[in-house]
């Protein structure tokens, strides 16, 4: 009987291990689901950001949006955060324009009081910017240029720990920043995090991030909070 009941607890176990790898990855990576799959529920927007099947986030311009000074439009975390891993998936369409803004101190004007991460249709382009996909706006230029063709997903693995900035894009770190000797030294330590609404279709998925412990302007730390 012992022997009987042993065997159904591991074969369950099993099963649930096999049925769930991404619960089973994120258990082991320490990253959490920023969206639920439902709603936008601990998140912000005026923004028509819509949950799709799978869990996609996407945004769908309303007739006649336009812009990228609707602050309000973003959507934008209902929390701040300091030092984390990002860890997510995007996908622009022809001409698609977006961006990860990180440790925004106001919602009301996120350019000015965070940074941000470019999102862009710059497959291909061989002079690129700070302005092109992967570049820090204004701050700095991604040392390759591993965007894909519009339609296609990419990755974004970002690193915020104390002044250190570091991006990884589709497997290549392109970015690897001191932001206490660049243009965003003067930016908040903490802040919220943003997906820019510039009235361009743009999907996001598989959003998760791991909360790291506080780290001094000379660490690089990628320790786990434990609580």
């Amino acid at each position: 009987m012992r022997f009987s009941l042993s065997c159904t607890l591991i074969c369950c176990v099993l099963a649930l291990t096999v049925a769930s790898p991404l619960a089973a990855a994120e258990a082991e990576e320490g990253l959490k689901p920023m969206f639920n799959g439902k709603d936008l529920t601990g998140w912000k927007t005026t923004g028509n950001w819509i949950v799709e099947k799978g869990g996609i986030v996407a945004l769908h311009p309303r007739p006649g949006e336009h812009g990228w000074q609707r602050y309000d439009a973003y959507l934008t975390t209902e929390r701040k955060y300091r030092d984390f891993i990002l860890d997510l998936e995007f996908k622009i369409a022809k001409g698609g324009n977006s961006g990860v803004f990180l440790r925004v101190g106001d919602p009301t004007s996120q350019v000015n009081s965070g940074f941000e991460v470019q999102i862009l249709d710059t497959h291909g382009k061989k002079n690129i910017t700070a302005h092109d996909c992967g570049g820090v706006i204004g701050t700095a230029v991604p040392s390759k240029n591993m965007a894909r063709p519009a339609g296609e997903w990419n990755r974004y693995v970002i690193t915020c720990a104390g002044n250190h900035l570091e991006v990884e894009f589709n497997g290549e770190k392109i970015i690897d920043l001191d932001l206490s000797k660049s243009g965003l030294k003067d930016r908040p330590p903490e802040g919220y995090i943003g997906f820019q609404d510039e009235a361009k279709l743009v999907y996001y998925r598989n959003v998760r991030i791991k909360e790291l412990k506080p780290a001094g302007p000379s660490r690089r730390s990628r320790t786990p909070d434990p609580h």
